[in-house]
């Protein structure tokens, strides 16, 4: 059937089309959790390149650099009306090839069930989560480990991650190790982005970012990058950050500890290593010697010592290693930029896992063992019968219906403070009065929520008794109310109601 170029060109059309509506029918699909949003994206990623794969292919035919489109098309539309040969043996081949296979039906309607949830296979260590977080132990290990690097602890390498690379030092950058951890690190962030952002158009920032960080570099304007990496140390480097004008010898030199010699010579391309002696007699040195006058051994490998002659090749090749640890810097600086949001997950995942104690990250475990474990479709499809619209139990299905009159839940009560909010059954309204939308209400209304107003619902019952409780805590001698008078049976009254009833010949 799709021997002829005509009907590859029908069957790459409807391979497109087939596709786009399933993209269009995935991206309706509501996803609820992380894991069903990233499947998702992976599922439109993987139709994509399907679809630009089908395109290339419709491309190469209508260009029909052979001619054999064109043949084709010829050899169907004849001159001759009466020659019928060439169509006869197009209707003989697609009999023979449906008395083939019988059971392609193209009739009957497409089912997409299995392919809108398919789960494509993507890779994450346990310390990924899935995406949600950056594995970075790795990485960190080789920058503590390294000249360039220095001693800190995991979370303080995510906290200030992108930042430590601006305090390497300039001599230090064009070494192979640096290079190489530059190089892995970049290609970790691009991989990790790629896979939890598969519809991110990746290559084209990255394109546009080195054209930028390219202009940069020919203006000599790239920030750290100024002289295209011809390196012109000299004594005053702003990394040795040392006063030798401060220090009359190398033996006061020496007191300031090895790390800090270390430091130092590091920051004038040096040779660092040695006794803290030799260090300090080597970095002395340079308080009276200009860096162009020292001999080319005391400089470190890689360095090129300012007294030296380069030639155009050497340069050339210099800067071009210079431009190339540049470019990562600034690719490792970009796509730090566009995980940000997950940097700031990690570090927040890293101080959590420390402050945890062992059954917290155990329960924590199950949690994302739970969610990886396939969910049971049957349950959550099956339909639940309620036409009483009885509240669900722990199981999700409705309580029976005597336990339903049991706890009166088919009485409704309204509180006029919490906005006539209804509660459903007696002890949903008895335990309402000390929950936060009673409490709020009770609050707006400047009245103190506690036991004297159990059982008050209405506003101006609560205001009433309110403004009761603080006329009687007032206190205070009223004769109208306090002043009491007794009659000649013994009967008891109020200094009013007594002259009442004197007055009408009662008493």
């Amino acid at each position: 059937m799709a021997d002829t170029l005509l009907e590859q060109t029908r069957a790459l059309h409807e391979d497109m089309e087939r596709l786009e509506r399933l993209i269009v029918k995935d991206f309706k699909q509501e996803t609820k959790t992380h894991k069903e949003k990233l499947m998702q994206n992976h599922r439109v990623r993987k139709r994509l390149d399907v679809m630009q794969e089908a395109a290339r292919k419709l491309v190469r035919i209508y260009e029909d650099d052979d001619g054999a489109r064109k043949e084709e098309i010829a050899a169907i539309a004849q001159p001759d009306s009466g020659s019928f040969a060439g169509f006869y043996d197009r209707l003989k081949e697609i009999r023979d090839y449906h008395r083939k296979f019988p059971s392609n039906d193209v009739t009957e309607a497409e089912n997409d069930e299995a392919a809108l949830k398919e789960e494509p296979h993507v890779d994450f260590t346990g310390e990924e989560g899935l995406g949600r977080y950056l594995d970075l132990h790795e990485h960190f290990m080789r920058f503590v480990n390294s000249k360039f690097g220095k001693k800190l602890e995991y979370n303080e390498y995510v906290s200030g991650f992108g930042e430590h690379l601006t305090g390497v030092p300039k001599s230090q950058k064009s070494t192979k190790q640096y290079r190489d951890y530059l190089q892995q690190l970049c290609n970790y962030l691009k991989s990790f982005y790629e896979r939890t952002q598969p519809l991110a158009q990746a290559q084209r920032q990255f394109a546009k970012m080195e054209e930028d960080v390219r202009g940069q570099w020919d203006a000599g304007t790239l920030p750290g990058w100024e002289d295209r990496g011809l390196r012109q140390i000299s004594a005053a480097d702003a990394g040795s950050g040392l006063d030798l004008q401060a220090f009359d010898s190398s033996e006061e030199l020496e007191t300031i500890g090895a790390d800090r010699l270390k430091e130092a010579l590091q920051a004038l391309g040096l040779k660092c290593g040695g006794t803290p002696k030799e260090r300090a007699q080597r970095l002395f040195l340079t308080k009276s010697t200009p860096l162009e006058q020292l001999d080319k051994k005391l400089f470190a490998k890689g360095v090129v010592a300012p007294s030296a002659q380069r030639s155009e090749e050497d340069i050339k090749k210099l800067q071009e290693g210079a431009f190339q640890v540049a470019l990562l810097e600034a690719r490792t600086q970009q796509l730090s930029e566009l995980l940000r949001q997950v940097l700031a997950d990690t570090k927040g995942r890293v101080e959590k896992k420390q402050a945890q104690t062992y059954e917290e990250m155990q329960a924590e475990q199950e949690e994302a063992e739970a969610e990886l474990a396939p969910e049971d479709e049957d349950e959550e499809d099956a339909y639940v019968y309620n036409p009483l619209k009885l509240p669900l139990g722990w199981d999700g299905k409705p309580i029976p219906y005597w336990l339903y009159k049991l706890h009166g839940l088919n009485q409704e009560f309204k509180c006029e403070i919490c906005g006539n909010h209804s509660y459903w059954g007696r002890r949903a309204f008895e335990k309402h009065f000390k929950e936060w939308r009673h409490q709020n209400g009770m609050r707006a209304l400047g009245i103190p929520n506690n036991k004297n107003f159990y059982e008050v619902t209405k506003i101006d019952d609560a205001v009433a008794l309110w403004k009761s409780m603080q006329d009687r805590g007032k206190g205070g001698f009223n004769p109208e109310i306090d002043e009491e008078f007794e009659d000649a049976s013994g009967n008891v009254y109020n200094k009013k109601t007594y002259e009442d009833l004197k007055r009408q010949g009662i008493i």
